[in-house]
């Protein structure tokens, strides 16, 4: 590669344009900070995501002034949500609170694309294209920015305050800085999913059966993100060769029409996989870096969580850095909030529950999401939409 030897300074350095790296960007941005996001991809497409949104995200996205923007593109609006323990079921509506009319779930090509534009707009450089290769140090071991290169293989330096890695699960940034695992388990759910047109709009709907769970989710385009999930382990018993005819076959535990629809539609695109990954809590601060969203704190998706965990670390981190101009309170906010939802989650995602133990840990679950709401609500101005 070649090497570029100009400076360039910034406050901010963020490696990666995702939900993540693009809020966090947009809310120091509005505050007049100097930021660049280096995002590896050339454009922002879709990502393996279930795209569900809890109330502490999308409140989080309307102080934004980003929620019209969505609702406008076509993200329909879910009022209510039910889970199905085995043949029981409990349907729990999602009243509108705080100018919040209910919960959304985009795909991420537009969800990211939104926030990451915001970005722009607020004054962040934005680099596609643009990829990672290792921490700038000064004598004492302080991160003071990053090299980079872009798609010609140039390599360059950017000085900045605070690098911080948006760079996802297996992310670079921490592996560069050396971020600590604080917590790991070794539980994961296998996934099948697809997006399903035709499927009748009924809000988020939750399964849950005998080491087997699945759920339907309204996304944009007239399109449901329908997902089966079951033990690693039994992902061949499952699925083998036929991953529609698993999917359906799960389903009809729960709704024949449903599987029935599953079964002899044709799904928008690709089926997709996920096998699974072990869970972490990274330590996600440190001298002159941080790390937000799946890069500091990864939980199995059996939660649905994880883009509004997304969210919140940008605003702590953004509160953090704008307040006292480091990320250390950032830290402890997000330990605060990560461990009981951590462990719950990664609960749910071995398996090894019955139905009145993941009654318990459901509850939890909303426990940590009210917490969330409060929490953020109580954010300061500077992470807050100019009115």
């Amino acid at each position: 590669m070649t090497q570029d030897t100009g400076t360039e300074i910034f406050d901010a350095v963020v490696v990666g344009g995702r939900v993540a790296g693009a809020a966090t960007a947009l809310m120091l941005a509005r505050a007049g900070a100097k930021v660049l996001i280096a995002e590896r991809d050339a454009e922002i497409g879709d990502t393996l995501s279930t795209h569900a949104l809890m109330r502490p995200g999308v409140a989080l996205l309307g102080k934004l002034g980003l929620l019209e923007r969505l609702i406008d593109a076509g993200v329909p609006v879910v009022n209510r949500t039910r889970f199905h323990y085995g043949p029981e079921v409990i349907d729990i509506p999602v009243k509108p609170m705080d100018g919040v009319p209910g919960l959304i779930a985009p795909r991420r090509w537009l969800l990211d694309k939104v926030i990451i534009e915001a970005a722009a707009e607020a004054g962040a450089e934005l680099r596609l294209a643009t990829g990672f290769e290792t921490c700038l140090l000064d004598e004492a071991g302080r991160v003071t920015g990053a090299v980079l290169h872009d798609r010609s293989g140039r390599e360059y330096r950017v000085h900045a305050k605070l690098v911080i890695g948006a760079d996802g699960r297996l992310s670079q940034v921490a592996s560069d800085v050396g971020a600590e695992k604080i917590v790991q388990s070794p539980n994961r759910a296998a996934t099948v999913y697809g997006y399903f047109p035709g499927v009748q709009e009924d809000g988020y709907r939750w399964y849950f059966g005998e080491r087997v769970a699945a759920g339907v989710i309204p996304t944009n385009d007239g399109r449901h993100c329908i997902f089966t999930s079951v033990h690693p382990l039994a992902f061949m018993e499952h699925f083998g060769a036929d991953l529609l005819g698993g999917m359906a076959s799960i389903l009809s535990r729960w709704d024949e029409g449903l599987a029935a629809h599953v079964a002899t539609s044709e799904p928008d695109g690709k089926l997709r996989r996920f096998l699974g990954a072990p869970g972490h809590i990274r330590a996600c601060a440190g001298p002159g870096w941080a790390l937000v969203g799946d890069a500091g704190y990864f939980k199995d998706p059996a939660t649905a969580h994880g883009i509004t965990d997304a969210l919140l670390d940008a605003e702590r981190l953004a509160r953090s850095f704008l307040d006292t101009g480091t990320a250390e309170s950032y830290q402890r906010e997000r330990n605060a909030h990560a461990l009981s939802l951590f462990a719950a989650t990664q609960e749910i995602a071995g398996f090894g529950w019955g139905f009145d133990r993941l009654k318990v840990l459901h509850q939890d679950v909303n426990a940590c999401m009210k917490h969330e709401m409060g929490a953020s609500t109580q954010s300061t101005q500077q992470v807050a939409r100019a009115a």
